[in-house]
């Protein structure tokens, strides 16, 4: 989990997942054409996303296509994001049947 951390924590990887969320199985050279910077630079962060499971290749012919593989950003909500929803969505949905009973009990 730490290397998918550290690929989200760079603006142009995030930026690469969002061209790859828009537009999944591009080659190098149509992320390229989003990027202001060197074909060798977008490898080098397309490589730290791959390390990081992030993103998936998969080779057609001599082309290279990249796709956005979302189970780490998942897995990473499971663990971090879900469990501290839970509380402040238990609280809405009690706040919820509170008003709604209240509602009732004026009819």
């Amino acid at each position: 989990m730490d290397k998918v951390f550290k690929a989200l924590a760079d603006p142009t990887r995030r930026q690469l997942l969002d061209l790859l969320h828009s537009d999944n199985g591009q080659t190098l050279s149509a992320l390229c054409e989003h990027m202001a910077m060197t074909r060798q630079a977008v490898t080098q962060h397309l490589q730290l996303l791959e390390q990081a499971q992030l993103v998936a290749v998969i080779w057609q012919g001599r082309e290279k296509l990249h796709y956005l593989n979302p189970v780490p950003l998942h897995e990473i909500y499971e663990r971090w994001i879900c469990k501290f929803e839970r509380s402040r969505l238990s609280a809405l949905h009690a706040l919820k049947q509170k008003l709604e009973g209240d509602q009732d009990d004026e009819t």
